[in-house]
């Protein structure tokens, strides 16, 4: 804290703080507590922003720091649509002190991510989640007859970029926000996009995704059924990216992507019943249905 420890010595406080928070489109949004706007860390931090943050809470070791921002919606950046629409969910946070009359002189306190956030009569509470909240997910192999890669991750390896599997479409009708009428989509067989994944490429709901619960041809177009609604209003007219699903099962991955050679799953592993099953010279004992 060298250069901000030096700051403490003329005997008068003048510390300040400031947040920067990065949402995962990539919006950076800067404030501070301060009453003029600063410039901390390369970012224009905007005042009188209504947002305020908590005591910190430290501990050594691996145990989770906690905390929490709250602050009013009267900031541009800060939407009630936004939050609902879900684009705060996993944002990324600084926390700074700075002197606000040299603001190159600063320390940060916090870095972590946005966790719940609720809102109430025009103001919004964030839980502020720290770095070694991480270390509280479950990370593994999963051993198990279908493929526990995400379609098209560095994993899988196919690549969603090839028109075989993604179009970009207008919606020619929405209802109750997740039943979706496009176009025919002549060359897609019926349930391509099934489990696939749906982009917002305009509209109000931009940028939102969510994954394809159903998707059959009927008269004069196509039905997508979306597994939730969005967050955002989707209307007629939006433009929208649909890329082809998986169902992780070795065929699938053979027949429809031909990617068998990535395939992350273990399609011989024995089942259940191969457990309770005994030697036999009159039949198979390879592990399969008995």
């Amino acid at each position: 804290m060298s250069a901000l420890l030096s700051r403490f010595e003329g005997g008068t406080s003048t510390i300040c703080r400031a947040w920067v928070l990065t949402r995962t489109d990539g919006q950076v949004f800067g404030f501070t507590d301060h009453d003029v706007l600063l410039t901390v860390d390369g970012t224009v931090c905007a005042a009188a922003s209504g947002m305020s943050a908590g005591a910190l809470e430290g501990a050594t070791g691996l145990s989770v720091d906690n905390t929490e921002a709250v602050g009013a919606l009267s900031h541009d950046g800060l939407t009630e649509a936004d939050m609902r629409a879900g684009r705060w969910d996993g944002a990324t946070v600084v926390a700074y002190l700075v002197d606000w009359r040299l603001p190159s002189a600063f320390e940060i306190v916090f870095r972590g991510t946005l966790g719940e956030l609720t809102m109430a009569d025009g103001a919004f509470t964030a839980e502020l989640r720290s770095l070694s909240e991480a270390l509280n997910r479950v990370r593994g192999r999963l051993y198990q007859p279908r493929c526990d890669a995400v379609l098209g991750d560095g994993r899988c390896g196919v690549d969603l970029g090839d028109p075989a599997f993604h179009v970009e479409v207008e919606l020619t009708a929405v209802e109750a926000g997740r039943v979706l009428s496009l176009p025919a989509l002549e060359g897609f067989s019926d349930g391509w996009f099934l489990r696939g994944r749906l982009t917002v490429l305009d509209g109000l709901a931009a940028g939102l995704v969510e994954q394809v619960k159903s998707d059959e041809r009927v008269t004069g177009g196509r039905r997508v059924e979306l597994w939730a609604s969005l967050g955002a209003e989707l209307r007629a007219g939006d433009r929208v990216r649909i890329e082809a699903g998986c169902d992780k099962r070795a065929e699938t991955c053979r027949e429809r992507f031909a990617n068998f050679l990535n395939f992350r799953g273990f399609p011989n592993i024995p089942g259940d019943d191969w457990l309770m099953a005994y030697p036999s010279s009159g039949r198979r004992n390879d592990g399969g249905r008995l």
